[in-house]
């Protein structure tokens, strides 16, 4: 997957898309809304960080390209691709909350959120853009 041309888009089932992690200089898109929600996302090779109503929602070490971002209260899913061999994801969701992981409908294990919400782990490139989903137990 390319990066997007736009740094942030929604579709109509307000999924988004957003980053790229092509470009080698620092870009930033703010006040970006759906749903009654804020975003902003700042983007290049290194980093690409997703931020909704001020906190943050999404960040991969080096920079991605993530597609079709849905989250609801019980799933958060998405496409993910990026130019380096893996990169280190991390999403905040609820609080001190058991969460599953799956790369490509592979379970990668159970893991609990810190107390900040925040759940850590790490994509490998190898074979291209990665189905991420993460269903809270």
């Amino acid at each position: 997957m390319a990066g997007l041309e736009t740094l942030i888009i929604a579709d109509d089932n307000n999924a988004i898309s957003f980053g790229n992690h092509k470009v080698q200089e620092k870009q930033k898109q703010a006040g970006f809304e759906l749903a009654g929600d804020i975003y902003k996302v700042k983007t290049h090779n290194e980093i690409t960080r997703l931020e909704k109503n001020g906190r943050l929602l999404f960040e991969s070490v080096p920079g991605t390209t993530v597609k079709d971002l849905a989250l609801n209260s019980e799933i958060m899913k998405f496409l993910v691709s990026g130019s380096a061999e893996d990169a280190q994801i991390t999403v905040e969701l609820e609080a001190d909350q058991d969460y599953k992981v799956y790369i490509n409908q592979i379970q990668l294990g159970k893991v609990t959120s810190n107390l900040a919400g925040k759940i850590s782990f790490s994509v490998d490139f190898a074979s291209g853009e990665q189905a991420v989903e993460i269903k809270k137990i």
